[in-house]
């Protein structure tokens, strides 16, 4: 049976852990040459908001794989804080890594996919990018931006046979942005007092649920599947959406 991916390149960053590493065991599956990068622990060690580091990605992946083909824009950091009391660093750091690095991301994606006139950048999003989120003004506003950036590029892109997409996931539950119990979103919404009422982890993770018509959290096989259509031949005439995966919490 043919792999979709087979002979392709792949770019996939914040890869080292959660979402960012399943994904690229998916595109992996899919027969892609993945290159995960992260700022963190891996071989290819890459800071997002560093220009220098994400050219250097771009020419060596180019340089030792001969091409690129898709690009999983994933790296991104959550900080939660009610607006009168945010961090201003706190918040200007979240919109670095979310916004900036996208767009160095995507910079440097297009200038050595350009020449090849095919590929995929693809944005891992939020649904947060579509309706704010209280005592996450940071996060939401860059992804709302993000939403922004992926359509300016996909109508700069079009021309040139390479399309930008968008995926906004739901809330991914069982994942370790929820469920780390240091810096874990349900940790951080509780002390933030996101969720009305809540007293408990359990009390903050059933609000969520209870928010999602299908009634279960986003997996990473939902937003992995997503992926694999917005990077295949299947998808070649659609660019510049922002692709709501949310169980139905969000339609827009």
């Amino acid at each position: 049976m043919t792999r979709p991916f087979e002979n392709k390149v792949a770019i996939v960053t914040g890869a080292a852990q959660g979402l960012g590493r399943a994904l690229c065991q998916r595109l992996a599956a899919e027969g892609a040459h993945v290159v995960p990068v992260d700022i963190k622990g891996l071989d290819v060690s890459v800071d997002v908001t560093n220009e220098v580091q994400v050219k250097d990605l771009f020419d060596r992946t180019v340089q030792t794989c001969g091409r690129v083909d898709i690009v999983v824009a994933n790296a991104a950091i959550l900080i939660a804080a009610p607006i009168a009391e945010a961090d201003a660093e706190k918040w200007r750091a979240v919109m670095n890594v979310n916004l900036f690095g996208n767009f160095l991301t995507m910079k440097h994606a297009c200038r050595v996919i350009k020449p090849r006139r095919s590929g995929s950048i693809i944005q891992i999003n939020s649904k947060s990018g579509k309706k704010g989120s209280a005592a996450n003004s940071a996060y939401a506003a860059t992804k709302f931006g993000g939403i922004g950036l992926v359509q300016s590029v996909a109508l700069e892109m079009a021309a040139h046979g390479i399309r930008c997409n968008a995926i906004c996931p739901g809330n991914l539950l069982d994942s370790p942005l929820w469920t780390d119990p240091d810096k874990g979103l349900f940790v951080q919404y509780l002390r933030a007092g996101k969720v009305s009422g809540a007293r408990t982890i359990e009390d903050v993770r059933q609000h969520y649920l209870n928010q999602v018509p299908m009634k279960r959290g986003c997996s990473y096989d939902d937003v992995g599947n997503a992926v694999v259509f917005l990077a295949s031949a299947a998808s070649s005439y659609i660019t510049g959406i922002a692709l709501s995966v949310t169980g139905g919490q969000e339609m827009g």
